[in-house]
Protein backbone atom coordinates (compact mmCIF):
# COMPACT_ATOMS: atom_id res chain seq x y z
CA UNK A 1 0.00 0.00 0.00
CA UNK A 2 1.48 3.33 -1.09
CA UNK A 3 0.34 6.83 -0.13
CA UNK A 4 0.45 10.28 -1.73
CA UNK A 5 -0.20 12.48 1.30
CA UNK A 6 1.45 10.60 4.14
CA UNK A 7 4.28 8.26 5.05
CA UNK A 8 3.78 4.87 6.69
CA UNK A 9 6.74 3.36 8.52
CA UNK A 10 7.74 0.96 11.27
CA UNK A 11 10.39 2.78 13.36
CA UNK A 12 10.62 0.03 16.01
CA UNK A 13 9.36 -3.52 16.57
CA UNK A 14 5.57 -3.57 17.05
CA UNK A 15 5.29 0.18 16.34
CA UNK A 16 3.72 1.80 13.28
CA UNK A 17 4.14 5.50 12.56
CA UNK A 18 1.88 7.46 10.22
CA UNK A 19 3.31 10.82 9.15
CA UNK A 20 1.10 13.50 7.57
CA UNK A 21 3.05 14.73 4.58
CA UNK A 22 1.46 17.81 3.04
CA UNK A 23 3.87 20.36 4.55
CA UNK A 24 3.19 22.92 1.81
CA UNK A 25 -0.42 23.15 3.04
CA UNK A 26 0.60 22.80 6.69
CA UNK A 27 -1.05 19.37 6.49
CA UNK A 28 -4.49 20.72 5.65
CA UNK A 29 -6.93 17.85 5.33
CA UNK A 30 -8.53 17.40 1.95
CA UNK A 31 -10.71 14.41 1.10
CA UNK A 32 -7.84 12.38 -0.33
CA UNK A 33 -5.64 12.83 2.74
CA UNK A 34 -8.42 11.75 5.09
CA UNK A 35 -9.16 8.59 3.10
CA UNK A 36 -5.46 7.79 2.93
CA UNK A 37 -5.15 8.35 6.67
CA UNK A 38 -8.06 5.99 7.24
CA UNK A 39 -6.38 3.39 5.03
CA UNK A 40 -3.14 3.77 6.97
CA UNK A 41 -4.91 3.35 10.30
CA UNK A 42 -6.63 0.25 8.90
CA UNK A 43 -3.28 -1.13 7.77
CA UNK A 44 -1.80 -0.71 11.25
CA UNK A 45 -4.93 -1.99 13.00
CA UNK A 46 -5.07 -5.14 10.89
CA UNK A 47 -1.36 -5.93 11.23
CA UNK A 48 -1.09 -8.34 14.16
CA UNK A 49 2.58 -7.46 14.62
CA UNK A 50 1.71 -3.83 15.40
CA UNK A 51 0.82 -2.97 18.99
CA UNK A 52 1.10 0.83 19.00
CA UNK A 53 0.36 3.48 16.36
CA UNK A 54 1.97 6.94 16.31
CA UNK A 55 0.43 9.80 14.32
CA UNK A 56 2.87 12.62 13.53
CA UNK A 57 3.42 15.21 10.81
CA UNK A 58 6.09 16.74 8.59
CA UNK A 59 6.57 20.48 8.16
CA UNK A 60 6.36 23.37 10.63
CA UNK A 61 2.87 22.51 11.94
CA UNK A 62 0.87 19.40 12.80
CA UNK A 63 -2.26 20.47 10.92
CA UNK A 64 -3.98 23.67 9.82
CA UNK A 65 -7.35 21.88 9.78
CA UNK A 66 -9.78 21.20 6.95
CA UNK A 67 -8.51 22.20 3.51
CA UNK A 68 -10.99 24.93 2.60
CA UNK A 69 -9.35 25.29 -0.81
CA UNK A 70 -10.77 21.99 -2.03
CA UNK A 71 -12.88 23.10 -4.99
CA UNK A 72 -15.09 20.09 -5.71
CA UNK A 73 -15.65 17.96 -2.60
CA UNK A 74 -18.47 15.97 -4.22
CA UNK A 75 -16.17 14.85 -7.02
CA UNK A 76 -13.44 14.05 -4.49
CA UNK A 77 -15.86 11.89 -2.50
CA UNK A 78 -16.83 9.99 -5.65
CA UNK A 79 -13.21 8.91 -6.15
CA UNK A 80 -13.18 6.92 -2.90
CA UNK A 81 -15.05 3.91 -1.60
CA UNK A 82 -16.99 5.08 1.43
CA UNK A 83 -16.34 3.42 4.78
CA UNK A 84 -19.54 4.12 6.71
CA UNK A 85 -23.13 3.28 5.81
CA UNK A 86 -24.35 6.89 5.44
CA UNK A 87 -25.45 7.83 1.92
CA UNK A 88 -26.57 10.81 -0.14
CA UNK A 89 -23.20 12.27 -1.10
CA UNK A 90 -24.56 13.46 -4.47
CA UNK A 91 -27.86 14.81 -3.17
CA UNK A 92 -28.91 18.45 -3.10
CA UNK A 93 -28.89 20.91 -0.23
CA UNK A 94 -27.92 20.02 3.32
CA UNK A 95 -28.21 16.29 2.67
CA UNK A 96 -24.94 16.00 0.73
CA UNK A 97 -23.01 18.17 3.22
CA UNK A 98 -24.24 16.17 6.18
CA UNK A 99 -23.40 12.93 4.43
CA UNK A 100 -19.86 14.11 3.69
CA UNK A 101 -19.24 15.26 7.26
CA UNK A 102 -20.84 12.14 8.69
CA UNK A 103 -18.37 10.06 6.68
CA UNK A 104 -15.01 11.84 6.68
CA UNK A 105 -15.18 14.07 9.76
CA UNK A 106 -17.07 12.72 12.77
CA UNK A 107 -17.23 9.27 11.17
CA UNK A 108 -13.50 8.88 10.64
CA UNK A 109 -12.60 10.47 13.98
CA UNK A 110 -14.91 8.14 15.87
CA UNK A 111 -13.61 5.16 13.92
CA UNK A 112 -10.00 6.05 14.75
CA UNK A 113 -10.87 6.62 18.40
CA UNK A 114 -12.10 3.03 18.60
CA UNK A 115 -9.10 1.32 16.94
CA UNK A 116 -8.40 -1.58 19.35
CA UNK A 117 -4.75 -0.62 19.77
CA UNK A 118 -3.08 2.24 21.64
CA UNK A 119 -2.56 5.34 19.49
CA UNK A 120 -0.30 8.30 20.23
CA UNK A 121 -0.59 11.74 18.61
CA UNK A 122 2.77 13.51 18.31
CA UNK A 123 1.98 17.23 18.02
CA UNK A 124 4.27 20.12 17.11
CA UNK A 125 3.55 23.66 15.98
CA UNK A 126 -0.07 24.60 15.42
CA UNK A 127 -3.03 22.25 15.62
CA UNK A 128 -6.11 24.10 14.38
CA UNK A 129 -9.79 23.05 14.36
CA UNK A 130 -9.81 19.98 12.11
CA UNK A 131 -6.33 19.20 13.42
CA UNK A 132 -7.92 18.58 16.82
CA UNK A 133 -10.05 15.92 15.15
CA UNK A 134 -6.88 14.00 14.34
CA UNK A 135 -5.29 14.45 17.77
CA UNK A 136 -8.28 13.97 20.08
CA UNK A 137 -9.24 10.48 18.86
CA UNK A 138 -5.76 9.25 19.87
CA UNK A 139 -5.35 7.64 23.28
CA UNK A 140 -2.27 9.62 24.27
CA UNK A 141 -1.00 13.02 23.12
CA UNK A 142 2.63 14.11 23.37
CA UNK A 143 3.34 17.70 22.34
CA UNK A 144 6.38 19.88 21.86
CA UNK A 145 6.69 22.93 24.09
CA UNK A 146 5.93 25.18 21.11
CA UNK A 147 2.65 23.43 20.27
CA UNK A 148 -0.53 25.54 20.17
CA UNK A 149 -4.17 24.46 19.85
CA UNK A 150 -7.20 26.32 18.52
CA UNK A 151 -10.84 25.78 17.62
CA UNK A 152 -11.86 28.95 15.78
CA UNK A 153 -15.12 27.61 14.34
CA UNK A 154 -17.40 29.84 16.46
CA UNK A 155 -15.83 32.81 14.68
CA UNK A 156 -17.01 31.13 11.47
CA UNK A 157 -20.59 30.88 12.71
CA UNK A 158 -20.44 27.21 13.74
CA UNK A 159 -20.65 25.83 17.29
CA UNK A 160 -17.46 23.77 17.20
CA UNK A 161 -15.67 21.14 15.14
CA UNK A 162 -17.62 18.07 14.07
CA UNK A 163 -15.89 15.75 16.55
CA UNK A 164 -17.05 17.69 19.62
CA UNK A 165 -14.79 16.31 22.36
CA UNK A 166 -14.04 19.63 24.08
CA UNK A 167 -15.76 18.94 27.45
CA UNK A 168 -13.86 15.68 27.87
CA UNK A 169 -10.55 17.07 26.68
CA UNK A 170 -10.32 20.34 28.66
CA UNK A 171 -13.29 20.35 31.05
CA UNK A 172 -16.59 22.19 30.91
CA UNK A 173 -15.46 25.71 31.88
CA UNK A 174 -12.41 25.75 29.63
CA UNK A 175 -14.38 24.16 26.78
CA UNK A 176 -16.78 27.10 26.85
CA UNK A 177 -13.98 29.67 26.97
CA UNK A 178 -12.08 27.85 24.22
CA UNK A 179 -15.14 28.09 21.98
CA UNK A 180 -16.50 31.51 23.00
CA UNK A 181 -13.21 33.41 22.95
CA UNK A 182 -11.45 31.44 20.23
CA UNK A 183 -8.07 31.92 21.90
CA UNK A 184 -5.01 29.74 21.43
CA UNK A 185 -4.36 27.05 24.02
CA UNK A 186 -0.66 26.62 24.83
CA UNK A 187 0.96 23.24 25.34
CA UNK A 188 1.58 23.97 29.01
CA UNK A 189 -2.04 24.93 29.65
CA UNK A 190 -3.30 21.92 27.68
CA UNK A 191 -1.08 19.73 29.86
CA UNK A 192 -2.46 21.31 33.03
CA UNK A 193 -6.02 20.72 31.83
CA UNK A 194 -5.33 17.04 31.12
CA UNK A 195 -5.59 17.22 27.32
CA UNK A 196 -1.93 16.22 26.94
CA UNK A 197 0.10 13.46 28.53
CA UNK A 198 3.52 15.08 28.11
CA UNK A 199 5.12 18.29 26.90
CA UNK A 200 8.75 17.99 25.80
CA UNK A 201 11.30 20.17 23.99
CA UNK A 202 10.72 20.23 20.25
CA UNK A 203 14.15 18.73 19.58
CA UNK A 204 13.31 15.59 21.57
CA UNK A 205 9.65 15.16 20.57
CA UNK A 206 10.15 12.33 18.10
CA UNK A 207 12.54 10.36 20.30
CA UNK A 208 10.39 10.78 23.42
CA UNK A 209 7.24 9.65 21.62
CA UNK A 210 8.94 6.63 20.12
CA UNK A 211 10.36 5.59 23.51
CA UNK A 212 6.88 5.83 25.00
CA UNK A 213 5.50 3.70 22.17
CA UNK A 214 8.25 1.11 22.66
CA UNK A 215 7.45 0.91 26.38
CA UNK A 216 3.77 0.30 25.60
CA UNK A 217 4.69 -2.27 22.92
CA UNK A 218 6.26 -4.50 25.59
CA UNK A 219 2.78 -5.29 26.92
CA UNK A 220 0.55 -8.11 25.58
CA UNK A 221 -1.59 -6.78 22.73
CA UNK A 222 -4.82 -8.38 23.96
CA UNK A 223 -4.40 -6.79 27.39
CA UNK A 224 -3.79 -3.41 25.73
CA UNK A 225 -6.98 -3.84 23.71
CA UNK A 226 -9.02 -4.69 26.80
CA UNK A 227 -7.61 -1.77 28.77
CA UNK A 228 -8.48 0.64 25.97
CA UNK A 229 -11.99 -0.77 25.61
CA UNK A 230 -12.55 -0.42 29.36
CA UNK A 231 -11.50 3.24 29.52
CA UNK A 232 -13.46 4.13 26.37
CA UNK A 233 -16.54 2.42 27.80
CA UNK A 234 -16.23 4.48 30.98
CA UNK A 235 -16.08 7.69 28.94
CA UNK A 236 -19.04 6.67 26.81
CA UNK A 237 -21.06 5.89 29.94
CA UNK A 238 -20.74 9.59 30.78
CA UNK A 239 -22.86 10.39 27.72
CA UNK A 240 -20.09 11.26 25.28
CA UNK A 241 -21.69 9.63 22.23
CA UNK A 242 -25.14 11.20 22.68
CA UNK A 243 -23.65 14.63 23.40
CA UNK A 244 -21.42 14.41 20.34
CA UNK A 245 -24.33 13.43 18.09
CA UNK A 246 -26.32 16.41 19.37
CA UNK A 247 -23.46 18.83 18.69
CA UNK A 248 -23.00 17.30 15.23
CA UNK A 249 -26.67 18.00 14.46
CA UNK A 250 -26.20 21.61 15.62
CA UNK A 251 -23.14 21.82 13.39
CA UNK A 252 -25.29 20.89 10.39
CA UNK A 253 -27.95 23.41 11.43
CA UNK A 254 -25.27 26.12 11.49
CA UNK A 255 -24.14 25.27 7.95
CA UNK A 256 -27.73 25.36 6.69
CA UNK A 257 -28.44 28.65 8.47
CA UNK A 258 -25.30 30.26 7.09
CA UNK A 259 -26.13 29.13 3.56
CA UNK A 260 -29.55 30.75 3.84
CA UNK A 261 -28.31 33.99 5.40
CA UNK A 262 -24.81 34.43 3.93
CA UNK A 263 -24.80 32.17 0.86
CA UNK A 264 -21.90 30.14 2.26
CA UNK A 265 -21.46 27.52 4.96
CA UNK A 266 -19.74 29.92 7.34
CA UNK A 267 -20.67 33.32 8.76
CA UNK A 268 -18.00 35.77 7.54
CA UNK A 269 -18.96 38.47 10.03
CA UNK A 270 -16.92 36.87 12.83
CA UNK A 271 -13.69 36.64 10.86
CA UNK A 272 -12.12 39.94 11.86
CA UNK A 273 -8.34 40.53 11.81
CA UNK A 274 -8.37 40.21 15.60
CA UNK A 275 -9.41 36.57 15.37
CA UNK A 276 -6.43 34.38 16.29
CA UNK A 277 -7.23 31.56 13.91
CA UNK A 278 -5.48 32.85 10.82
CA UNK A 279 -3.91 30.25 8.48
CA UNK A 280 -0.74 28.77 9.92
CA UNK A 281 2.42 30.22 8.40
Amino acid sequence: MSFDTLIYENPAPHVARIVLNRPDTRNAQDTHLLYELNDAFDKAAQDNTVKVIILSANGPHFSSGHDLRETNPKEAMAQHRTVGTWCGFECAGAEAQMAREKEIYIGFSERWRNIPKPTIAQIHGKCIAGGLMLAWPCDLIVASDDAMFLDNTVAMGVGGVEYFAHPWEVGIRKAKEMLFAGDWLSAEEALRLGMLNHVVPAATLGDFTLELAKKIAQKPLFALKLAKESVNAAQDAQGRVNAMQTSFAYHQLAHSHNMQVHGMMIDPTGLSPAVAGKPAK
